[in-house]
């Protein structure tokens, strides 16, 4: 059985799953992608690229010199778009499985908030 993949891995493989990106554009998709919910710090996320690319989850795409300054590119690699399907299908089975608890939960007329008041 696989392990689970930290969040803010699932969200760099995700934003670079239809294109290599340079590490200010995987900080900025990936931000856009979680709602807000995760926002890498620039030491957080070259620590992560780093990790990924011993891992062969991504590798450099490419080099650019922009403004006298180096912009590197990563992309996916089939190892990381295999790992990102993994754990996509365990989320989803995860997502499913709350979602079923939740509308038995409605069919017996509870709401939300009644978890407090009921005993199963």
């Amino acid at each position: 059985m696989a392990t689970r993949m930290r969040e803010p891995t699932f969200w760099i493989l995700t934003a670079l799953a239809p294109q290599p990106r340079h590490g200010y554009g995987v900080i900025q998709q990936t931000t856009q992608l979680s709602g807000g919910t995760v926002t890498l710090q620039a030491g957080t996320l070259y620590a992560a690229l780093d990790r990924l690319t011993a891992e062969g989850l991504i590798e450099i795409d490419r080099d650019e010199i922009v403004d006298g300054r180096t912009r590197r590119y990563y992309r996916l690699t089939s190892d990381g778009a295999e790992a990102l399907g993994a754990e996509t299908e365990r989320l989803r089975r995860s997502l499913e499985a709350a979602t079923s608890q939740l509308a038995t939960r409605r069919r017996f007329g509870l709401g939300l908030a009644d978890a407090q008041r009921v005993a199963w």
